[in-house]
């Protein structure tokens, strides 16, 4: 008999990916759907949560909600969790581990709830039968989920196992390969369902590729996976997830071409590999071949998706250039066509020079990304936006129908505190709903001033009367002004030059005689005569003694070595300080014949 007890799931994904995820919930039959941050809410069945294990192509993680409860430290944490019937989910041969997400200023690590989960487990097993399950973190049976938000805690129950964006067909990967879960939703949100050629000129190891494909021909996306975790639960209907497994009513014919190729050989081997393991190989056509080097579009029209370098390990002339030849290549070789381009450079989408008709945002890893939409057309863009064949156009006519029509979500809003996964808004619910949050334009009308009170004082008009008399300007009341008289002023000295005293006149024949530099009292210079200085000697390289060669035979001849006699320096005798002046070579020899003597030491007798 097959289960149809509804209770609530969890559908965890990437951010930015919330809606894309809803929709498919949707198709596969949720109720109660909610979007929330990084995680979709709803509830269903047993054969409910096998599907979307199976099928959903951007869920991450399907959790089971088993218990909620309030804490304001770890150690309530550890007696609420205590209380619970473990033998529910576990037996003393299963193994389990516990996966902790922690958004509280109460909780500050997110391993320490992790670890007070494990001692509440271990314990409550200990004092039933002296014995506990094992902890396994590679491969566990149960996986044990404990989301905390301030002081709510969750226990969740992981369906999933393994992240479900490990589909099982990836057996070769190069450089920082694209995420599944991020391809197909990049897919999802361009609107390809297989409708038209699909095209990624720029492919690495061919995740889009192989994503695109499975989304054309229906493909689940975990049908290469291994095993999920609900497969080691005491309530597992296998008979139930067998008639799911092979069910293939959502099997598609696709009658278009899926084109990959990128510059380096090594991706493309790698590729090929990963789409033979996905069985794939008749759909895809792979090639070596540079974007630069394309002068012909696969087909008259398509989906071009594609992840070109983002600068980490190119330097930023040439990421400029590789975007400007891709912006090149794309207007003038693939006319027709929807180009969308992942990147997160500003700089990099700038040199493409194209004007994007619409853009998502994304994130690859920690890097908040932006997939920008190029319509391609050929002629001028306004041109183009006369015509209804514009996709743009049709865009917005399909928008305005639903906004006419209040049909579709909308994301309920969100307060300052709430928690990531908090209700955000019923999915269904509000499908088909009128908004009565709005308020109604009401026309013009003026004021009714009949009941308006009357002033409690007069308001001040513009008229001049009213305003206090100026003073009249009373010249009478000023004192009189003195009038001027030049004859009251002294009189002004004048200028008298026989008061000052006479100026002598020069006498250039008093002054004293200056000496001339031709005197003839300096002393008569000594005259040169050389016949008076002594011969300088001359050089004569004869009286010289000489000098002696480096080959002199005077020197004494030098010792020879003999290395094949044994050296030993203990019969030599040094001459003593007080026997001899002091010589610095002596010292110096002393020294090491005395550190020679330390490493052979004298044999005891």
């Amino acid at each position: 008999m097959i289960e149809t007890q509804q209770f609530p799931l969890i559908a965890k994904t990437m951010a930015e990916l919330e809606d894309v995820l809803a929709e498919e919930l949707i198709t596969l039959g949720a109720d109660n759907v909610e979007i929330g941050t990084r995680m979709v809410s709803f509830t269903g069945d047993k054969a409910l949560m096998y599907k979307a294990n199976l099928h959903c192509r951007t869920a991450l993680r399907i959790l089971k909600p088993v218990y909620s409860f309030k804490a304001e430290n770890a150690d309530e944490v550890y007696e609420a969790l205590k209380q619970l019937d473990w033998e529910e989910f576990l037996t003393l041969d299963t193994t389990f581990s516990i996966d902790a997400v922690v958004f509280s200023h109460i909780f500050h690590h997110s391993k320490f709830v992790a670890y007070r989960v494990k001692d509440a487990i271990a314990d409550w097993f200990n004092e039933k039968y002296d014995k506990r399950p094992s902890v396994s973190v590679s491969n566990p049976d149960i996986v044990f989920n404990i989301h905390v938000a301030h002081n709510k805690c969750t226990l969740s129950l992981d369906s999933s196992g393994e992240s479900l964006h490990k589909r099982g067909y990836r057996v070769a990967q190069t450089e920082a390969p694209l995420s599944e879960v991020l391809a197909a939703g990049m897919i999802l949100k361009s609107g390809w369902h297989g409708e038209s050629t699909f095209v990624d000129p720029m492919c690495g190891s061919g995740t889009l590729l192989i994503e695109a494909a499975m989304i054309a021909l229906g493909i689940p996306p975990g049908i290469h996976r291994p095993h999920f975790a609900f497969e080691k639960w005491k309530d597992f209907d296998e008979e139930l997830f067998s008639t799911i497994y092979n069910d293939d009513s959502s099997a598609r014919v696709f009658t278009h071409r899926i084109v990959g190729s990128d510059i380096s050989p090594v991706a493309i081997a790698i590729a090929e590999k990963n789409i033979k393991s996905a069985g794939l190989k008749k759909y895809i056509d792979l090639s070596v071949k540079p974007l630069q080097q394309y002068t012909e579009a696969p087909a008259d029209g398509g989906v071009l998706i594609t992840n070109p370098p983002y600068g980490e390990r190119i330097r930023v002339e040439e990421l400029e250039a590789l975007y400007a030849m891709i912006g090149e290549r794309l207007k003038h070789v693939f006319l027709g066509f929807n180009a969308y381009v992942l990147s997160y450079r500003k700089e990099s989408f700038d040199a493409i020079g194209l004007k994007h008709s619409n853009r998502f945002f994304l994130y690859n890893g920690a890097l908040e990304c932006e997939m920008r939409e190029y319509e391609i057309f050929s002629g001028k863009r306004k041109e183009l936006l006369r015509s209804d064949d514009s996709r743009e156009n049709r865009r917005r006519k399909e928008a305005q129908q639903e906004r006419n029509s209040k049909e579709g979500y909308r994301r309920s809003n969100r307060s300052e505190h709430a928690d990531e996964d908090a209700s955000r808004g019923d999915y269904n619910r509000n499908r088909g709903e009128e908004r009565t949050d709005r308020k109604e334009e009401r026309p013009f009308t003026p004021r009714d001033r009949s009941h308006d009170s009357d002033r409690k004082t007069e308001r001040r008009s513009s008229d001049h009367g009213s305003k206090p008399e100026r003073r009249p300007h009373d010249s009478g009341s000023r004192p009189e002004r003195r009038p001027y008289s030049s004859d009251s002023r002294p009189e002004r000295r004048s200028f008298d030059s026989g008061s000052r005293p006479e100026r002598r006149p020069y006498n250039p024949d008093s002054r004293t005689d200056r000496r001339s530099s031709g005197s003839d009292n300096r002393p008569e210079r000594r005259p040169y005569n050389t016949e008076n200085r002594p011969e300088r000697r001359s050089f004569n390289p004869d009286s010289r003694p000489e000098r002696r060669s480096s080959g002199s035979d005077k020197r004494p001849d030098r010792r020879s070595f003999d290395s094949d006699k044994p050296r030993d320096f203990r019969k030599r005798d040094d001459r003593k300080r007080d026997d001899a002046p002091y010589d610095s070579k002596r010292k110096s020899d002393g020294a090491v014949k005395e550190l020679k003597l330390s490493r052979f030491p004298k044999k005891k007798e």
